[in-house]
């Protein structure tokens, strides 16, 4: 093992916590790739190749412990303003990852889907995403989306622009617009929302990922960096969600009649 890797993690146990209790849709903000490299004196691109690992331990652990879906912030639409060569070892990297990790994938019953604009992805890339997608199609044990130039706010421009062409055909009249017409016209249509955002590196903010989604997700921000976040920490982060308390606006349940709660509020993702 060279300097600057880790052990690979032990098994892990299932959370602590009842199974109706744990989030169905876990959404992570990969960050700190890159400080963590500098930390241990090597270049970017180590930081990344060791956030790949971390990809794979916690994809499988997620299939593991019953997961229905896990969305993982891969690369955003800002992040070609980066130096062009991390820019295209980043590319690089993602294409070998998903040649190597469709077996992995296929044996773990696990579904892909990316989400994202396809500009600008060079053609090699978007090949294998592509034939991965259609590899894992019929897997129905997790659904693994991975956020590929990916942006909210064009995501919304998209979906406005969809149910623009809607109007404009005649299929969809303007006062028919509503939430479940502007969830038809995501990237994320037919999934559930994420109950749980988990941020590494200790930012805190949401950087343009999934602002339509997270309405109402828990936010989890974590000091430890993408490369040092294991298995143990996503159980930890689910034994956490399962502590609160959702009120999706209304008050804990006994102090006040179930009607209180906003019409419609948890309805539309399945929320708990």
């Amino acid at each position: 093992m060279t300097q600057g890797e880790r052990e690979p993690a032990p098994p892990h146990p299932l959370p602590e916590c009842p199974p109706e209790k744990r989030p169905r849709h876990v959404a992570i903000i990969m960050d700190g790739n890159g400080r963590w490299a500098n930390e241990q004196g090597r270049p970017r691109l180590h930081g990344h190749r060791e956030g790949a690992r971390t990809v794979r331990r916690i994809v499988e652990h997620a299939r593991r412990i019953g997961l229905e879906v896990l969305t993982l912030y891969s690369f955003s639409n800002e992040n070609w303003k980066r130096p062009k060569e991390e820019v295209e070892a980043l590319m690089e990297l993602c294409r070998q990852h998903l040649v190597s990790e469709r077996p992995r994938l296929l044996a773990n019953d696990i579904r892909l889907r990316r989400i994202g604009r396809d500009e600008g992805m060079p053609a090699s890339v978007l090949e294998e995403i592509r034939r991965t997608e259609e590899a894992t199609a019929g897997c129905s044990g997790m659904t693994l989306v991975l956020a590929i130039n990916y942006g909210a706010r064009q995501e919304l421009v998209d979906a406005f622009r969809t149910l623009a062409g809607r109007c404009a055909a005649g299929s969809l009249a303007p006062d028919e617009i509503d939430e479940s017409a502007i969830d038809s016209a995501l990237y994320t249509r037919g999934l559930p929302d994420p109950d749980l955002l988990i941020r590494t590196a200790g930012e805190h903010r949401i950087s343009n990922y999934l602002l339509w989604q997270v309405s109402y997700a828990e936010f989890l921000v974590l000091d430890r960096t993408w490369p040092e976040f294991d298995e143990h920490s996503l159980n930890a982060a689910i034994e956490d969600f399962a502590e609160r308390t959702r009120r999706f606006g209304g008050v804990p349940p006994g102090e006040a009649p179930d009607g209180d709660v906003p019409p419609g509020v948890g309805e539309r993702d399945g929320n708990r």
